[in-house]
């Protein structure tokens, strides 16, 4: 799509990481009785990342004592800052006074381990650390300690946390979206995550990143086959530093991968007139209980390929999805996922078939205000069958979106809903736009992220995941891939 002068743009500016350390000790008290315990825990605080008014922290707790069966960690903020997200665990904060809880899945930490959590914050003026922490209600002492036989300690918690969530997912071995597409006879000829794997046996590359400080490279991969991604080896290899985004690998064996957008009917604002590549740690996530990274575009940001292995072209049917943030948009042209053209110019109606998400009203719109799913036709967003409104499209926002658009002759879908939670709306399914060019459709077969087809960067938005297949799927196919999507547990 072409680039629009009028740019609701929702900026977050990156700058060098800085780190921060606190180690400090914790008494700890036995959860499973009342009587003698040793106790002691050391606490690392670093600040990952910081960016004009908000930061990113991770926390390790490391238990020197008797094990321990369901944890609550306490600190206040000396400067105000507040938790807008926070990851493997669940906290409550009242002013400046914070508690973190243990979920199901990290409740138990044995003597001489440790557990994690981390968070994104907020602050103004400064971001000084923390003083000290308490663990399950005793103060950090900085040693262990022996009660005498038959005493208890000043602070006995329960042996389960106040609050955890009532489920909490693993990484079941199984299906994953591309196994239940290719079951349903559609199978995926590109698969892109950041987060997790999009077959049950994959257990590849998911993207790679390169960090500022030296830039070399590191690919990202799975915890295990079929599982999340190791957001750990990215937070080592990314201390103190700042790294980008550089592949988003495709795990379908067709080597469909996602790079640096290269410059076309639009010039990108990197060296060359490239487009920017994403800051690898802005859009941290949860999945199967385990953190990870989306990919968290900026306008500027933008990957593709233009010489892809298998895509549709022309009126060859297909579909894609995509799992989006549904609070992270934009009116700029055009957050898109899906089929462009191969030379990144604007070569006519129908050269185009992607999912489109956010509230431009340029082209074409839905019910409400937006943000709506539509489809990037080229010349054109479509909502439905009209150019312009269709009131079938509704204005979604969930913060996981799972975001549906598919295709054959004469005949197209709009499909959508809540990645967390419940099933898929079915938005539009009917032919064709009635606007010239785009019956039949002339795809050409290059995949976008980010832009349009032209290389229109002024969009914003966040990717966690999306494929693209051969062939146009059935509802059923596409509604055991959202309750795979469901199971997997973004949050």
């Amino acid at each position: 799509m072409r680039n629009v002068s009028s740019l609701r743009r929702r900026l977050r500016l990156s700058a060098a990481a800085v780190a921060a350390l606190l180690v400090a000790g914790a008494g700890v008290a036995g959860t499973h009785t009342a009587s003698a315990a040793a106790a002691g825990c050391q606490v690392t605080y670093t600040v990952s990342s910081e960016w004009p008014g908000g930061f990113n922290a991770n926390v390790s707790v490391n238990n020197l004592g008797d094990p321990i069966n369901g944890w609550r960690l306490t600190w206040a903020f000396p400067a105000g800052q507040t938790i807008t997200q926070l990851w493997n665990g669940t906290y409550t904060q009242s002013g400046s006074q914070v508690t973190v809880t243990n979920v199901s899945y990290n409740g138990a930490i044995p003597s001489g381990g440790s557990t994690e959590f981390g968070f994104n914050g907020s602050f103004n003026g400064s971001n000084p650390k923390p003083a000290s922490f308490a663990l399950n209600g005793v103060t950090c002492t900085g040693g262990v300690t022996s009660p005498s036989p038959g005493g208890s300690p000043s602070a006995s918690p329960s042996a389960s946390p106040s609050a955890s969530p009532s489920t909490s997912p693993s990484s079941p071995a199984g299906n994953r979206p591309c196994d239940i597409y290719a079951a349903g006879g559609t199978p995926c000829v590109a698969a892109h995550s950041t987060t997790r794997a999009l077959y049950g046996s994959y257990n590849g590359p998911l993207y790679q990143v390169r960090r500022a400080s030296d830039n070399t490279t590191r690919d990202i991969g799975v915890l295990s086959a079929g599982g999340a991604a190791n957001a750990a080896a990215q937070d080592s290899f990314c201390a103190n530093t700042t790294c980008l985004i550089t592949i988003i690998y495709d795990q379908s064996g067709r080597n469909n991968r996602l790079t640096q957008a290269p410059p076309g009917g639009f010039s990108g604002p990197a060296a060359g007139g490239y487009d920017n590549l994403a800051t690898a740690t802005k859009a941290p996530t949860t999945v199967y209980g385990s953190k990870a990274y989306g990919v968290y575009v900026d306008p500027g940001v933008g990957y593709r390929n233009n010489t892809t292995n298998g895509v549709a072209k022309g009126d060859q049917p297909e579909g894609m999805y995509a799992i989006f943030d549904g609070t992270h948009y934009n009116g700029g042209c055009c957050f898109d996922y899906g089929n462009a053209e191969t030379n990144s110019r604007d070569n006519g109606n129908g050269t185009m078939e992607a999912i489109y998400f956010g509230n431009i009203k340029v082209w074409g719109y839905g019910a409400g205000n937006g943000p709506w799913i539509m489809a990037d036709l080229e010349n054109g967003l479509f909502s439905g069958v009209n150019t312009g409104y269709n009131a079938g499209d509704p204005t979604i926002s969930h913060r996981y979106l799972t975001a549906i658009i598919k295709g054959e002759p004469n005949h197209w879908a709009i499909r959508g809903g809540n990645a967390q939670s419940g099933g898929l709306g079915t938005f539009y399914d009917g032919k064709r736009p009635n606007a010239s060019g785009y019956n039949p459709m002339k795809k050409e077969g290059a995949i976008i992220l980010g832009i349009g087809g032209d290389n229109s960067h002024g969009a914003a938005g966040t990717f966690y995941e999306g494929v693209m297949t051969s062939g146009y799927p059935t509802n059923a196919t596409e509604d055991a891939v959202q309750a795979n999507i469901v199971a997997a547990g973004y949050r």
